[in-house]
C-alpha cells in the first residue's frame, strides 16, 4: 500500500472535524501528488505533540522559519509507508528524543493552515507521541529552540491549534 492509500484509509477512518476530514480527501481526490511538498496546491504533512503525561508538560519547538512555538513534524518523505510513522519520524527527527510511542487511536486532530508561497497550505494530520521517563531533548536544524512547557503554559506562548492539540491529547490520555 503506498502513502496516498494510507492517507486516505487513515482520513476516511478518522472520527470527527467532519468537514474537514471531507476537504482533505478531497484535496487528494483532485491531487494524486498531494502528499508531497512539490504540490503547491497544498500537501498532507504529519506532526506530532511530544507529550509527557507523568510530568504533566509538552515538548514544543520553536519553529525557525515561522518563529512560532509548534509542535513537530512536517513533510512526509519517499520512505515513509504510513502518516503515523512518518508523524514518529518527524517527531523523533525534530525533538532528538528517543524511545517515542505513538499515542493509540490513531490521529489526534487536522489542522489546515496557510503557508508561505511558493505553496499555499498544509493539510496537517496531528497525532500525539510519549516520551519516556527522564527523556533528554535536542534541538535540530529545523528549530530555534526546543523546550518542555507545563500543560497550562501552553496557551501563553503557542497559538490556539496547538491548544486543540494539547486539549484533545490530554482527552486521550
Amino acid at each position: 500500500m503506498s502513502l496516498y492509500d494510507d492517507a486516505v484509509l487513515v482520513l476516511k477512518g478518522y472520527e470527527g472535524q467532519e468537514e474537514l476530514r471531507q476537504a482533505y480527501l478531497d484535496h487528494l481526490e483532485a491531487h494524486p501528488d498531494g502528499m508531497w511538498k512539490s504540490c503547491h496546491a497544498g500537501h498532507i504533512t504529519a506532526s506530532a505533540l511530544v507529550v509527557d503525561p507523568e510530568e504533566g508538560r509538552v515538548l514544543l519547538t520553536l519553529h525557525k522559519k515561522l518563529r512560532m512555538w509548534l509542535q513537530v513534524g512536517g513533510h512526509c518523505e519517499p520512505e515513509d509507508r504510513t502518516l503515523a510513522a512518518a508523524a514518529l519520524r518527524e517527531a523523533s527527527e525534530e525533538s532528538g528524543v528517543a524511545g517515542l510511542t505513538l499515542l493509540p487511536g490513531g490521529p489526534v486532530r487536522l489542522d489546515r493552515h496557510p503557508i508561505p508561497p511558493p505553496c499555499h497550505r498544509h493539510f496537517d494530520v496531528q497525532y500525539a507521541v510519549v516520551a519516556p521517563a527522564g527523556a533528554v531533548h535536542e534541538i535540530s536544524d529545523e528549530s530555534l529552540d526546543l523546550r518542555w512547557f507545563a500543560y497550562d503554559e501552553v496557551a501563553g506562548v503557542a497559538d490556539k491549534s496547538v491548544v486543540r492539540l494539547l486539549e484533545a491529547t490530554r482527552a486521550r490520555l
